[in-house]
């Protein structure tokens, strides 16, 4: 897996560096203190993964992201928490914040292998290639409810709240959740993992529609979420919350 680091701090580029060297499948092709001079090899598609700082002067990582027309992967790598929600709505691998620990590197490019292996495999076995409709099927799913199976938007769920022996699946524009007896696992397979988390016993949230998090709790439109304690630390780090 090729990789870039963008980033204005000599500390922060050093031990991202070391991080890198430590595991086998990463390939360390470009360090840039300047986001724009790393214009070139992207547009040559000689990269599957950025790690970017946020912070930096001339443009910060996400305006310089959100500029790209054809994204490679990427990891946004910050001091600041803030930008945490910012940071997924543009479809963030990971979110790190600085100091970064060993673990959390580990755990955000293990994320970043899998995805690009996954990509990998679609494409090996798509028996309807080029198509153009491989690539819509990436973006609904079908949930069966009753004796039907309804397609939705992956975009448009909001979230996931688990009731006694079904699921409740509440759809962006819409008051009626849809109700199937698929169980979190089952349903959450099918979302991808960089969008969807699991924060209660009882509920796995959309991170894109998240408007404040609070404490113990997620608020995504008028909805007060749990966050569950065995969930939290997980949650909190993912997002970049101390």
């Amino acid at each position: 897996m090729k990789c870039i680091i963008i980033d204005d701090e000599p500390l922060a580029i050093d031990l991202i560096k070391e991080y890198c060297s430590k595991i086998d499948f990463i390939e360390l092709v470009g360090i840039y203190t300047n986001a724009l001079d790393s214009i070139s090899i992207i547009k040559e598609k000689k990269v599957d993964l950025i790690f970017s700082d946020i912070e930096m002067p001339q443009i910060n990582g996400i305006d310089f992201i959100n500029s790209l027309d054809n994204k490679p992967l990427f990891i946004f790598t910050t001091a600041y928490s803030q930008y945490a929600v910012e940071g997924f709505e543009l479809n963030a691998v990971d979110y790190l914040v600085k100091p970064i620990p060993y673990h959390r590197f580990i755990k955000a490019v293990s994320r970043a292998k899998e995805i690009i292996t996954n990509r990998s495999l679609s494409m090996t076995t798509n028996v309807f290639p080029s198509t153009g409709e491989e690539k819509k099927a990436e973006n609904f799913i079908f949930i069966k409810a009753d004796y039907e199976n309804i397609k939705v938007n992956i975009e448009e769920i909001k979230y996931i709240q688990g009731l006694k022996d079904y699921l409740k699946v509440h759809i962006l524009g819409t008051n009626k959740p849809i109700l199937t007896l698929m169980s979190f696992k089952d349903l959450l397979s099918k979302l991808p993992d960089r969008d969807f988390v699991r924060i209660h016993r009882s509920f796995a949230i959309n991170v894109h529609y998240i408007k404040t998090i609070q404490k113990n709790k997620v608020v995504i439109d008028d909805m007060r979420i749990p966050i569950g304690d065995s969930y939290k630390e997980d949650f909190f780090d993912r997002l970049g919350i101390k």
